[in-house]
């Protein structure tokens, strides 16, 4: 990468990033923040816990059903109107959450939350692509990734620690965890709305130069347009191959998340120690996000790098149950956690060498929202095998073989998918580090 093309993209990186790794963080938590709700929530509302995971999991049906409007709205009107409002409302839905009276409340108000998020995360992979050249975008989804594994660690700390404030006010713990963490959002609002600018050519930190450049390199990548009609995107077979084969990251994830609280809990700590070891985890995945893009920057191709990360976390999900220590269990956690996410930045690129414009704002939402079906999956109908079963082992065993076959599939599909040597990880130089 010449010099004035090193400039721009750290200029990029530090301009735009940091406000939308913060977006992501405060969305993540809001997503997850049920997970530590749950330990008081579950007796108040009196449910099972096969029903508190179906009512967190209707979260992931309104994402799915709205998520490729709201991308295709966001083409429409621009990342600074459509993020600010996506932001507000789940700020809002997230705060009502705390004030859930009944099960059908809450199953009504998970649903609303997914419906007011949907959009976000594709959205973000979309713009992206507009602002980040192929060669550069891994590392941006790196980061951008990053943000959920802090999200992650962040919430397992305010989680643990919410709830000790229950009484307070006369409200439950369950309560403030709702209520502190819809803050954030509802303060973004207006930060957006001033920082967010809706392309290049509106970045009035970029000079002439370092748009016409951007501009060059995009177009020069891009080349003939696939799709125009975003519509026809959704039936390319590429597309429906990559929305099965992304189907078990969010599953694994998700899966993780929700039933690591209630693992670690297990091991006879404090929910307050609870939330502070739940910290460990999400580290190692920030660290995992940091540092393989930076790797994959030696060498070409991606697919070992999406490939490789999934069986390890396949393997990992099982020694976290079999595994005759506690201490030996959580670092298997540690690990699974961190190999289910360091592979995703390099999936995310897959889409962009064949989509462009409308249409890679419909097959990222897509892609993302068919996958997301996975966290339906993963809390829903594992607590479900975990109540028909009574074993910690069996819900693993699923979790790892859904991770499995993404892996498999992942390995299967990449080659079908058109590269150059545009599309290879180019000798990382100390210039064009993120």
């Amino acid at each position: 990468m010449d010099d004035i093309g090193a400039a721009t993209v750290r200029r990029i990186t530090w301009r735009l990033m940091p406000l939308l790794c913060l977006l992501y963080l405060v969305a993540y938590i809001d997503r997850q923040n049920v997970a530590y709700a749950k330990l008081q929530m579950v007796g108040d509302l009196g449910l099972s816990e096969a029903a508190y995971g179906l009512g967190s999991a209707l979260f992931f049906i309104g994402y799915c059903l709205f998520e490729i409007p709201s991308n295709l709205i966001l083409d429409r009107v621009g990342p600074r109107i459509w993020f600010a409002r996506i932001i507000g409302a789940w700020g809002l839905v997230t705060l009502a959450l705390g004030f859930a009276w009944t099960p059908t409340s809450f199953y009504v108000l998970r649903f609303l939350l997914g419906v007011a998020e949907a959009g976000f995360f594709p959205g973000v992979l979309y713009l992206l692509t507009l602002w980040f050249p192929q060669a550069q975008r891994a590392r941006a989804i790196g980061l951008f990734l990053i943000a959920s594994a802090f999200a992650n660690a962040v919430g397992a700390v305010l989680g643990g620690l919410l709830l000790e404030l229950d009484g307070l006010a006369g409200l439950r713990g369950w309560q403030w965890v709702f209520i502190v963490t819809a803050i954030p959002a509802l303060l973004l609002v207006p930060v957006v709305l001033a920082r967010l600018p809706r392309g290049p050519a509106e970045a009035r930190w970029l000079t002439d130069a370092q748009k016409a450049w951007l501009a060059k390199t995009l177009a020069a990548e891009g080349g003939p347009r696939e799709h125009a009609n975003p519509l026809r995107a959704l039936g390319d077979f590429r597309v429906i191959l990559l929305c099965i084969a992304f189907l078990g990251f969010p599953l694994s994830a998700y899966g993780l998340s929700y039933w690591l609280p209630t693992i670690v809990r297990g091991f006879g700590v404090s929910d307050a120690v609870n939330g502070l070891l739940n910290i460990i985890p999400w580290l190692t995945v920030a660290a995992a996000l940091w540092w393989l893009p930076r790797r994959a920057a030696r060498s070409t191709g991606s697919r070992r790098f999406i490939v490789g990360p999934a069986l390890v976390g396949a393997l990992s999900l099982v020694l976290a149950v079999v595994l005759p220590s506690p201490v030996l269990q959580f670092t298997a956690l540690c690990i699974a956690a961190a190999a289910i996410f360091a592979g995703q930045p390099f999936f995310w690129v897959l889409p962009g060498r064949f989509l462009t414009g409308a249409a890679a704002a419909a097959g990222f939402a897509a892609i993302n929202s068919v996958g997301n079906l996975g966290g339906f999956v993963a809390q829903a109908v594992v607590p479900k095998i975990h109540d028909a079963t009574g074993s910690d082992l069996a819900p693993m065993i699923f979790l790892a073989v859904m991770l499995a076959f993404s892996a498999a599939a992942i390995f299967l599909i990449e080659r079908r998918i058109p590269r150059s040597g545009r599309d290879r990880f180019p000798v990382a130089t100390p210039d064009d580090s993120l």
